[in-house]
């Protein structure tokens, strides 16, 4: 007899996020059998047919998929991280529990870094079998690293927080290649309090004063120096009309070169502030003139464009909110609520030092420990019951993805980077990678405290496995008086936007045709200690939620890593791709994220000064479109985009990860004038 075999796809399940989760951060996914050579059930006894199932890796929890044959079958959800999936004969094609013979089985890509445990000694994890260690990895090693300042009033290097996971042996007294960078001060006391974000609302043609300096923030008991625009954490949210145009006069008062980039807009190229591209740096002391335009209502952002990983960390962020011309653009609100996204890096005595010379956490990126909701540790807001709020939110992190819900509350989403979606959806929780925006409405009909949570599933790099990770970034204040007017019905409506459908018409000729062009994304390393190296053994997964190796990824800097956009044809990559287009052109290009690179993780990927639309995801068509200027693309994803090149100039495309634009991921394209 011949011998059955069999192949299972794990298709993401649609979404309009870049991935597609439980409110607890879980993986949806379709599993997709291809099954041959089969051979008649009853041959292997008292049978009918075959099921498919899917359990823990322990084969417990187990999940009845449903019933499989010789072709190829969409089975049912599934939501789990590390599993298997077995498929047994059976005397029905439901049944309740699995009794049958076992005929084939196989284990989710997620479960192979189990294997990647198994080679490294269990006494000293991290190193291989049979390999000792010469450094001592203890703690007063750590120590020795030094304090910050010091009484010369000197950076030292710290070790950063471990959290529950484990460091392995020999990387104690390593350090960075780089020297550590903080900001300081002769004398603290005289260094301006930071004060809450303000409004500035502008009209067309007005002029708005902006800066940066060195401010002074308490945050979790711990005094620190940090930046902010106009001494604000966040910087002042701009309120601006749909069409209109201001000017901002802009003076650095930092000790270090910077520019302002004002994310999403598609504005003069002149002014889109990337130093080297657009402009040159701005030197401290000195001024620069932007005009910003608005063509597009939503919600944008302002950052530098110019060691992001520091200065944006360190609280050089700010909103834009542009109010759409049209007055019934989306359904009715109680109230706006604009909330920007952060998360810092500290232990007990403050702030984790940055790179001098280049990036930290070249591998990961810099993932904070403490959670920031416009600037603040410990975000609250009171409301009344049966509200309904527009959450406005940006992700301002260097790194981290939020899977955010609010303890259950209901909540659809309207709109991203740049305008709404075709159609309103009800989510359970909304995925935002950096530097993302999106739009959601939330009805809160309980009395009492709420929760805002961003709920995920975190990886120990050592152990291969996963474990929960709820954190609560503020708390939302339900009272018992009922909001006026009462707006349920209008919520519980899923607007479908019919301006958005006949935008998107002049654009669906193109949906099917060819790719233009093609990159894939991908690292190289060089001179990495062997411990890191080991560590980044098989594979990992779509979406890293967290830093599951903190001492290795603080280790690798950008002397030793470099993130790469790579043009398959042509093999040039990062700055030496030369895409020249025209304006008006619309080019299909294809995002593939190699999971066999050294370390595979997701990328945000963000166009300048265009817009563009995400039209399959591993060949699945996207239902549900919206314009975007950053997208996620997951490890090992495919993802198709139309990208739409309405503005002359030179633009930027590049990782939103700061630490991967820090080491190289980047490139430029031209758009002639026609």
């Amino acid at each position: 007899m011949r011998y059955a075999s069999g192949v299972l796809v794990l298709e993401a399940r649609p979404s309009p996020f870049g991935v597609a989760v439980t409110a607890e951060g879980v993986p949806r996914i379709t599993p997709v059998v291809t099954l041959s050579n089969l051979p008649p059930a009853s041959s292997l006894g008292r049978y009918s047919t075959y099921v498919a199932w899917a359990a823990s890796i322990a084969f417990g929890d187990e999940v009845r998929l449903g019933e499989v044959r010789n072709g190829t079958t969409r089975l049912g959800e599934l939501a789990m991280l590390q599993f298997r999936v077995f498929i047994t004969a059976e005397t029905t094609a439901t049944p309740s529990r699995r009794s049958g013979a076992l005929v084939m089985r196989g284990t989710s890509p997620s479960a192979r870094r189990l294997a990647h445990r198994d080679v490294l000694s269990p006494t000293s994890p991290g190193l291989q079998r049979g390999e000792t260690s010469a450094i001592s990895d203890d703690h007063t090693a750590h120590a020795a690293l030094g304090a910050v300042p010091t009484a010369s009033g000197e950076v030292m290097w710290r070790v950063p927080p471990m959290g529950n996971l484990p460091m392995m042996p020999g990387m104690g007294a390593m350090r960075p290649s780089v020297g550590p960078y903080l900001p300081t001060a002769a004398d603290i006391s005289r260094v301006p309090l930071a004060r809450p974000r303000e409004v500035k609302t502008l009209a067309d043609g007005d002029l708005l004063e902006l800066d940066a300096q060195l401010v002074r923030r308490t945050i979790r008991g711990r005094t620190l120096l940090m930046f902010g625009f106009n001494g604000r954490y966040p910087g002042p949210l701009i309120r601006v009309a749909q069409r209109s145009t201001v000017r901002v006069r802009f003076t650095n008062h930092l000790d270090m070169p910077t520019a302002v980039h004002w994310h999403g807009l598609r504005l003069d190229n002149r002014f889109d502030g990337v130093p080297g591209v657009t402009q040159d740096p701005i030197a401290p002391g000195a001024t620069f003139e932007y005009t910003l335009t608005f063509p597009d209502a939503g919600i944008y952002w302002y950052h530098p464009h110019l060691r992001e990983d520091i200065q944006q960390d360190l609280g050089l962020s700010g909103n834009i909110l542009v109010a759409p011309a049209a007055r019934d653009y989306y359904g009715p609100a109680h109230r706006e609520e604009v909330v920007i996204l952060d998360d810092l890096l500290m232990d007990d005595r403050g702030l984790l030092p940055y790179g001098r010379e280049a990036p930290t956490h070249a591998l990961s990126g810099r993932t904070g420990n403490v959670f920031l909701v416009n600037g603040e540790a410990d975000y609250r807001l009171a409301v009344r019951r049966g509200e309904i709020v527009r959450f406005y939110l940006t992700n301002a992190s260097n790194t981290r993805t939020y899977n955010l819900s609010f303890g259950g509350a209901r909540m659809k989403v309207l709109g991203s980077d740049v305008g709404k979606f075709e159609h309103e959806a009800w989510v359970t929780s909304c995925v935002l990678a950096p530097a993302e925006r999106y739009i959601v409405d939330v009805q809160f009909t309980a009395a009492g405290e709420t929760p805002m949570v961003s709920a995920v599933q975190s990886l120990n790099h050592m152990a291969g496995n996963f474990f929960s990770e709820r954190h609560t970034l503020g708390r939302i204040t339900v009272a018992e008086q009922r909001a006026v007017p009462d707006l349920s019905s209008a919520f519980a409506t899923l607007r479908k936007n019919v301006d958005v459908a006949a935008d998107l018409a002049r654009y669906r000729g193109a949906f099917q045709r060819p790719v233009d062009h093609e990159l894939h994304l991908t690292m190289r390393a060089r001179d990495l200690p062997q411990a890191v190296r080991t560590m980044l053994q098989g594979p990992t997964t779509p979406v890293e939620w967290n830093d599951g190796m903190p001492m290795e990824n603080w280790i690798a800097t950008g002397r030793e890593v470099t993130w790469t956009l790579v043009e398959p044809k042509t093999k040039r990559e990062n700055m030496d791709i030369a895409w020249r287009f025209a304006a008006g052109d619309v080019v299909k290009i294809r995002l593939f994220n190699d999971p066999a690179s050294l370390h595979p993780m997701s990328h945000p990927i963000h166009i300048h000064g265009q817009r563009f639309l995400v039209l399959r995801r591993n060949g699945v068509v996207n239902a549900n479109l919206v314009w975007k200027d950053t997208t996620m693309v997951a490890a090992g994803e495919t993802v198709d985009i139309l990208l739409e090149l309405s503005n002359p100039g030179r633009w930027m495309i590049h990782c939103h990860i700061a630490e991967h634009l820090g080491t190289g991921m980047m490139s430029v394209f031209q758009v002639e004038r026609r």
